[in-house]
C-alpha cells in the first residue's frame, strides 16, 4: 500500500500570497495545534518549521512568545536562510530555533519540515547515557532512522549546523539531541509530525518501563536487528505504513473539535 497525504482545503490564499505558501501555513499551523493537543509543548520554547515551495529559500517559524495552541496560518513568521524576517509581525523569532532548523533547510532541501520538542520523556531519554534502548517494538522500529547529536549549549552558534546535518545522516528522520530534546524531519509536515509522534511514544515507553523498576526482558541480537530492518521497510516512503499517512485523520480530529487555525 502506498499512502498519499490528502491536501487541506483552506480556502483562498490572502492577497499577495501564493496558494502553495498558504497551504504550507495551514499545514504547519495544524502541526502546532496537534502538538499542543498531544502534550508536546514547552510554553514558548521549541519550534516547528517548514520550507515554503518556490525558488526562494524561505521558511516558516512560530512567533516567539505565542503558545502552540494559539498559532494560526497567518501568524507564522517568514524568514530567509540568513535569519532575516520577511514581512512584519508583532512577535520576534527565536535565533536558537533558526540555527537548528536552518541546518536542515539549507543543506537538505528535500526535507521540507523540521520539528523540535522538549518533552519530559524526550528530554529524559536524551539525558541518558545509552539514549533510546532496544527494549520494545516501538524503539526498535525507529532505530534504522535514528541519529544522535551531542549537546553544545544553547543552539546559537551557526557553526553547529554542519554537525547537526552530519549527525542526522543520509537516511535519518529522527534525532535525539543529547541533554536537550528531540528532532524529526520529513519531506512533508505530515511525515515529520508522525515521526515525532513515534519517537515521543518510544521515549515515553522507555521512561515508563524504567519507572516500573522491573528487570527488562532481554531480546536476542538477531531479533533486534530483524525488527530494525522491519521498521525500515514499514516506515520508508512507499512502505506499508509510511510516516504521514495518518495526517488526514489527524486534521479531522482538529476540525471536529472546532480548532480555528486556517486563518
Amino acid at each position: 500500500m502506498t499512502a498519499t497525504v490528502k491536501k487541506l482545503h483552506p480556502g483562498n490564499a490572502p492577497d499577495g500570497m501564493t496558494a502553495e505558501e498558504w497551504q504550507t501555513r495551514c499545514d504547519l499551523a495544524a502541526a502546532y495545534r496537534l502538538a499542543a493537543r498531544y502534550g508536546w509543548t514547552d510554553l514558548a520554547g521549541t519550534h516547528f518549521s517548514a520550507r515554503i515551495p518556490g525558488p526562494e529559500d524561505h521558511f516558516l517559524l512560530n512567533p516567539f512568545g505565542m503558545l502552540f495552541d494559539q498559532i494560526t496560518a497567518s501568524s507564522l513568521i517568514k524568514v530567509d536562510c540568513d535569519g532575516n524576517m520577511i514581512g512584519k509581525s508583532d512577535y520576534p523569532f527565536n535565533p536558537a530555533g533558526f540555527v537548528i532548523h536552518s541546518a536542515i533547510h539549507m543543506n537538505r532541501p528535500e526535507l521540507t519540515a523540521v520539528l523540535h520538542t522538549h518533552t519530559r520523556a524526550g528530554a529524559g531519554v536524551s539525558s541518558q547515557k545509552h539514549g533510546l534502548l532496544p527494549i520494545n517494538q516501538k524503539q526498535l522500529t525507529l532505530m534504522g532512522f535514528l541519529g544522535y547529536h551531542d549537546y553544545e549549549g544553547a543552539a546559537l552558534n551557526e557553526d553547529e549546523r554542519t554537525r547537526i546535518v552530519r549527525d542526522l545522516g543520509d537516511d535519518g528522520r529522527c534525532m535525539i539531541l543529547r541533554n536537550h530534546g528531540l528532532m524529526t524531519v520529513g519531506e512533508s509536515i505530515a511525515e515529520a509530525w508522525v515521526w515525532m509522534y513515534r519517537l515521543e511514544a518510544a521515549c515515553q515507553f522507555q521512561i515508563d518501563a524504567q519507572a516500573a523498576g522491573g528487570e527488562f526482558y532481554e531480546l536476542s541480537e538477531e531479533t533486534k536487528q530483524y525488527t530494525i530492518d522491519q521498521g525500515k521497510k514499514l516506515f520508508k516512503p512507499g512502505g506499508i505504513a509510511p510516516c504521514g499517512f495518518e495526517w488526514p485523520s489527524l486534521l479531522k480530529q482538529l476540525d471536529d473539535s472546532g480548532e480555528v487555525y486556517r486563518v
